[in-house]
């Protein structure tokens, strides 16, 4: 696997996926910080990474958790990006700004379409 900047989290098994050449399912975040209240959001995600996983993929949602560019999410970062008021919608154009003001952000298609081919 290529490297990646020193401010990129990904899942370990995403990253188990990414060596083993399985299949994996990036995933936009913005339904969770600006599509649907808590807690409905956190149920939905769940539900969607569930239904991923039972189909033989890895889910990898896409997100910016603190300033940490964040491919797959623990059920903590999950629950933290779920539960958050001030999540930023970020698109192609603001991940950079979100990674260096360090703030935490849900991810566009676009914008997770960028960090998934970072990714591999």
């Amino acid at each position: 696997m290529k490297k990646l900047p020193k401010f990129v989290d990904i899942q370990e098994d995403v990253l188990d996926a990414l060596d083993q050449k399985k299949p994996i399912v990036a995933l936009e975040s913005t339904i969770i910080t600006h599509g649907m209240p808590f807690p409905e959001n956190v149920e939905m995600a769940r539900s969607v990474e569930d239904e991923i996983r039972a189909r033989g993929a890895v889910p990898a949602t896409i997100a910016v958790i603190d300033g940490r560019l964040k491919i797959g999410l623990s059920k903590e970062e999950l629950d933290q990006l779920a539960e958050v008021k001030d999540a930023l919608k970020i698109s192609r154009a603001d991940i950079a700004f979100a990674i260096s003001q360090r703030k935490t952000a849900g991810t566009t298609v676009a914008a997770t379409m960028i960090v998934a081919r970072m990714a591999g």
